[in-house]
């Protein structure tokens, strides 16, 4: 009795199996995934709200940043139709640009082009800009390294030397020349005395070039370049210095008064 009820009980259990795989054949299954999802059953890009659970009833995604991470839900390819990933190619590097100031320490950089962009969650692009530091050392930084001396207009303009002789030879007259720069630095001491303290931080001054100041180049050193800060002291006042920038010159011309001069 007991052997036939074992029979009877491995019968049924082989029978039940049959059945379950003719049922699982005639009926299909439930195919879990994107197409389970609601609209839209895919997305571009990368989307992790885009999921949706597997057959294992793990989460699965159905976005197309899936394909790079592997963890698609079984039906992405047929449902979302998306073809391969394609990655991001750059083209190379042009050539780096000059040196963001020309005396001393700046920055350059250099750049290049997205050849392919990338697709369907391909490879996103590498940087396509480099920066690194530089040192400028243009023609004109030896004139920048330069100190103009100067002194209030008062002290100099149209001086006349008794003392000179008729037989002397006078000592030939050029051409004076303006110059106006903004300060850009001033140093305390600078409030000593009455001329120097209006040299405050970005004020825009008239210091004049006249012959007896100029140089055998026909200029008054340290009077500044353009776009580049120089600097300056004050020949009267002990202490009293500090940095300027060149904003325009004038050929044969006077500063108005109470301006400066370059000695």
């Amino acid at each position: 009795m007991g052997a036939r009820g074992w029979s009877s009980a491995r019968l049924g259990f082989v029978v039940c199996g049959y059945l379950a795989f003719f049922c699982a054949e005639i009926v299909p299954r439930a195919e879990a995934g994107c197409g389970e999802r609601e609209s839209p059953n895919c997305c571009t890009g990368r989307n992790n709200d885009c999921s949706e659970y597997s057959k294992r009833k793990t989460v699965c995604y159905c976005d197309t940043y899936c394909q790079k991470t592997g963890d698609c839900c079984e039906d992405y390819q047929r449902v979302c139709q998306i073809s391969a990933a394609i990655d991001c190619v750059v083209g190379s590097w042009g050539p780096w640009s000059a040196c963001t100031s020309p005396c001393g320490v700046g920055s350059t950089e250099r750049s290049r082009q997205v050849s392919v962009p990338p697709r369907n969650g391909g490879t996103p692009c590498p940087d396509l800009k480099q920066r690194r530091g530089c040192f400028g050392n243009n023609a004109i930084c030896s004139t920048a390294k330069e100190v103009a001396k100067i002194l209030p207009d008062s002290f100099k303009r149209n001086f006349k030397d008794p003392w000179r002789r008729p037989h002397m030879l006078m000592k030939e007259e050029k051409a004076s020349y303006c110059v106006y720069l903004r300060v850009k630095q001033t140093s305390a001491a600078c409030k000593l005395k009455l001329w120097s303290a209006q040299l405050v931080r970005e004020r825009l001054i008239c210091a004049e070039c006249q012959s007896d100041a100029m140089s055998k180049s026909d200029r008054c050193g340290g009077d500044g370049r353009e776009s580049t800060r120089t600097f300056w002291a004050a020949a009267s006042v002990p202490g009293c210095h500090g940095s300027w920038v060149r904003e325009s010159s004038s050929e044969g011309c006077h500063c108005p008064p109470y301006s400066l001069l370059f000695v």
